[in-house]
C-alpha cells in the first residue's frame, strides 16, 4: 500500500469471516473493487484440510450463474483460511465482517477471538439481518464499540446495490464515512442509513410478506409456479416470484432470520399483531 493510501484511510485489505453464501459473495465484492480478501470460516470435523470450506467457497465463486466476480482471475484476489488457524492474520485488515449464523451466542463468541487481533483502526462489522447493533455490542470493550456496526448486504451482494447500515451512539461516524466511500464508490452500493430496529429497513418488511405470501399460497392451495407468475413483476416483485426469491435468499437461511427476527422483537413491537 502507498504512502498515501495509509494515509487516507483507504480500505484495501478485507477479512470476510463465514464463507457460505453471502460471505463467499461479500468476499467476491471485495475482490472486484480491489481489494485483497482473507475468507474464514470454520474447520470441518476430521477434514484433513483446515481450510476445505473456504477453499470450496472461493472455488464456486468462479462457476455460480449469475457471476459473483467480474473476471475470474480476480478470484486470485481471495486467499482461504480458517477461525483456528488464521486468525492472526486479521491483524493486517483494514475492514473485517463476519456473515456467520444469525444466533448472538455464537456471534460474540466469535467477537471475542477477534478482538485481540484487530489493529486500532479496523473497522468491525456485522451482516447481520435481523439483530439489533445494541444486542450485538454487549460487551464490546469500548475502543472495538467505537469501530462496530452493521453492514448488512443482500443476495447476490455484486448485483444487489442496496446496503444497510446500522450505527449506534458509540459508533465513530468518522470510521462509518470512511466505510461508506469504500462501499458506495468501489463496491457500487447505495448505501441507506437505518434505525437500529429488528430487521432495519428491508427485512422487517420483506420477512413478513415473503412468509405472508407463502402461507397464504399453502392455504389456497396455490403451486409455486403459478404463485410465483402472478406475485413477480405484476406486482412490483422482483422476476423470481416470492418462492423464487426465498430460494435466491436461501431455503435454509429463512428459518434461521425468521427465528431471530422473532426472539429479538419487543413485546411491544407492532410486527407480532400482524403475525
Amino acid at each position: 500500500m502507498t504512502k498515501q493510501a495509509q494515509e487516507s484511510g483507504e480500505i484495501k485489505n478485507v477479512c470476510v469471516i463465514g464463507a457460505g453464501v453471502m460471505g463467499a459473495g461479500i468476499a467476491a465484492q471485495a475482490a472486484n473493487a480491489g481489494a485483497d480478501v482473507l475468507l474464514l470460516d470454520i474447520v470441518p470435523k476430521g477434514a484433513s484440510d483446515r481450510s476445505s470450506i473456504a477453499k470450496s467457497a472461493i472455488a464456486k465463486l468462479k462457476k455460480t450463474d449469475p457471476a459473483p466476480l467480474m473476471h475470474p482471475k480476480f478470484a486470485k484476489r481471495i486467499t482461504a483460511g480458517n477461525i483456528e488457524d488464521d486468525l492472526d492474520k486479521i491483524k493486517e485488515c483494514d475492514w473485517v465482517v463476519e456473515v456467520v449464523l444469525e444466533d448472538v451466542d455464537i456471534k460474540h463468541d466469535l467477537y471475542a477471538k477477534i478482538a485481540p487481533h484487530l489493529k486500532s483502526d479496523a473497522i468491525l462489522s456485522s451482516n447481520t439481518s435481523t439483530i439489533p447493533l445494541a444486542v450485538l455490542a454487549k460487551g464490546l470493550s469500548k475502543s472495538i464499540k467505537k469501530r462496530f456496526f452493521i453492514t448488512h448486504f443482500f443476495n447476490p451482494p455484486r448485483y444487489m446495490r442496496l446496503l444497510e447500515i446500522i450505527s449506534g451512539p458509540d459508533t465513530d461516524m468518522g470510521l462509518v464515512k470512511r466505510f461508506e466511500d469504500f462501499a458506495d464508490h468501489r463496491m457500487g452500493k447505495s448505501v441507506v442509513h437505518a434505525k437500529d430496529t429488528p430487521g432495519f429497513i428491508a427485512n422487517r418488511i420483506g420477512i413478513y410478506w415473503m412468509h405472508g405470501a407463502m402461507t397464504e399460497a399453502f392455504k389456497q392451495g396455490i403451486g409455486v409456479e403459478e404463485a410465483d407468475a402472478v406475485l413477480g413483476r405484476p406486482t412490483g416483485v422482483p422476476k423470481t416470484g416470492v418462492f423464487g426469491l426465498i430460494d435466491l435468499v436461501g431455503l435454509d437461511l429463512m428459518p434461521h432470520v425468521m427465528k431471530s427476527m422473532e426472539a429479538n422483537l419487543p413485546a411491544t413491537d407492532p410486527l407480532h399483531a400482524l403475525g
